[in-house]
C-alpha cells in the first residue's frame, strides 16, 4: 500500500508537470503555425486582387506571340530558300 502512495505522489509531482510543459510547447508551436497560416491567407487574398488585370495582359501576350510566330515562319521560309 505504501508503494501505491509513493507511485501516486510520483505521478502527481513528476509526470503531471512534465506533461503540462510538453503540452505548453505543443500549443505554442500550434499558435505560431496558426499565425503563419493567417498571414499566408491574407497574402493570398491580396494576390487575388492583383490578378484582376491578368486576362487583358494575356490577350496582349497572345497577340505578341502570334506576331513573333509569324515572323519566325517568314524567317524559316527565307532560310529554306537559301539552303534549298
Amino acid at each position: 500500500m505504501t508503494l501505491w502512495w509513493i507511485g501516486n505522489a510520483l505521478l502527481l509531482l513528476v509526470v503531471a508537470p512534465v506533461l503540462v510543459a510538453l503540452l505548453n510547447r505543443v500549443l505554442a508551436a500550434l499558435e505560431r503555425i496558426r499565425g503563419a497560416a493567417d498571414d499566408i491567407l491574407a497574402g493570398g487574398v491580396a494576390l487575388v486582387g492583383e490578378l484582376e488585370p491578368a486576362p487583358a495582359l494575356l490577350a496582349k501576350t497572345d497577340t505578341t506571340v502570334a506576331a513573333v510566330a509569324q515572323g519566325a515562319v517568314r524567317y524559316a521560309g527565307s532560310v529554306a530558300k537559301l539552303l534549298g
